[in-house]
């Protein structure tokens, strides 16, 4: 028995889930979005709360699936997801440009990011950002492949990383 497939959503106020063409749409103050429904798995939506139903056994893990994404889609469009990321390292740096994020992280030349439609990035100072997104998927993604343009070393802990990611330290060589 699926526990997370079974669990009953509230949907909120201002908030509205319709399954248009076997994709759900989630609508909500802070934008719109949609998810393909997954198979053998039906959705009902009874007042204010919303359940989920799979056809047989086989689609156990769609079940708990479906019902996890369409939680994440509600959240999303009434609070919005975001993830810090801090820069560590001497003339490392954050720089928003427009709609692009400039970072220079020791190479020898700046590396320029496209922001990605309906995402948002706030500049806390020159070495911490914030993502802001609706698309929690999308968030973690454009966080994850920031993060992969210089991943923290276990030596000095340089790198760029989470807010509350912690860092390893290895010890390094000795002396003779």
């Amino acid at each position: 028995m699926s526990r997370i497939g079974n669990r009953i959503i509230t949907i909120p106020e201002g908030v509205t889930v319709e399954n248009i063409d076997n994709k759900v749409v989630v609508k909500g103050p802070k934008g719109t979005l949609e998810q393909k429904m997954l198979n053998g798995i039906t959705m009902k939506v009874n007042g204010n709360e919303l359940t989920f139903e799979r056809a047989n056994e086989n689609f156990k893990a769609n079940h708990g699936t479906m019902n996890a994404l369409v939680n994440n889609m509600i959240i999303g469009v009434t609070k919005g997801y975001s993830k810090g990321l801090e820069i560590v390292g001497v003339g490392y740096r954050f720089n928003v440009q427009g709609k692009k994020l400039v970072i220079n992280a020791g190479f020898s030349h700046p590396v320029e990011v496209a922001i990605p439609e309906g995402m948002s990035i706030d500049l806390i100072s020159n070495t911490e950002i914030t993502i802001n997104g609706i698309d929690k998927m999308l968030v973690g993604e454009f966080a994850a492949n920031i993060r992969k343009i210089r991943q923290p070393e276990p030596y000095k802990g340089k790198g760029i990383r989470y807010k509350d990611e912690h860092i390893r330290h290895k010890e390094g060589k000795k002396a003779a």
